[in-house]
């Protein structure tokens, strides 16, 4: 079962480094600026990934699993808000769709996943007495994980900034504070 736990945790990392890495492709290539309940939800996604990045290097801890379930929990409502501002008909849609659905759609059905997906890998982790990880534990693939949900995390940050500054960003974004202020 160990085994099983420390796969789904790895599993959880390179997922939501996945979904960041698309948010942040979409955002540069399509010009598709993320709103302020898009950024809440790149922050979920985030602090999802720190849950199962704890988990996988020091060991299922319950704590850890909180993280990840209540990260996912605030990003289902911060999704499940978007998606009802935008389910009436003729209310309009943020973004493209991408296979059928907005980001925000897809990112609601991410978190409920993450949710039911940290809840199971809880069950399976056991009670019993926390145990310390080995030193080598925390292998190859495992750091590479790390380190790109770190880089990702990072470039979303700056991201942000870029596009916001330090101030609250718009509701509807339409272009990048710092180019505004200091480019072109």
């Amino acid at each position: 079962m160990a085994a099983l736990v420390r796969l789904g945790n790895f599993l959880g990392v390179l997922g939501v480094t996945l979904v960041l890495l698309i948010g942040f492709g979409l955002q540069f290539w399509l010009n598709e600026l993320p709103c302020p309940l898009c950024m809440l939800q790149r922050v979920a996604f985030v602090l999802c990934g720190l849950g199962f990045l704890l988990n996988l290097r020091f060991g299922p801890q319950p704590v850890y699993f909180g993280i990840t379930l209540l990260a996912g929990l605030f990003g289902a409502a911060a999704s499940g808000r978007q998606v009802l501002l935008h389910i009436v008909p003729g209310s309009g849609a943020y973004g493209d769709p991408i296979l059928g659905l907005h980001f925000y759609t897809w990112a609601l059905v991410l978190f409920l996943v993450i949710v039911a997906g940290t809840a199971v890998l809880l069950v399976l982790s056991g009670r019993g007495a926390p145990t310390p990880e080995r030193d080598d534990a925390f292998g190859v693939p495992s750091r590479i994980a790390a380190y790109l949900l770190i880089a990702v995390t990072l470039a979303n940050a700056v991201g942000s900034f870029v596009q916001c500054g330090p101030i609250e960003c718009p509701d509807n974004p339409t272009g990048y504070w710092l180019l505004q202020r200091f480019g072109r």
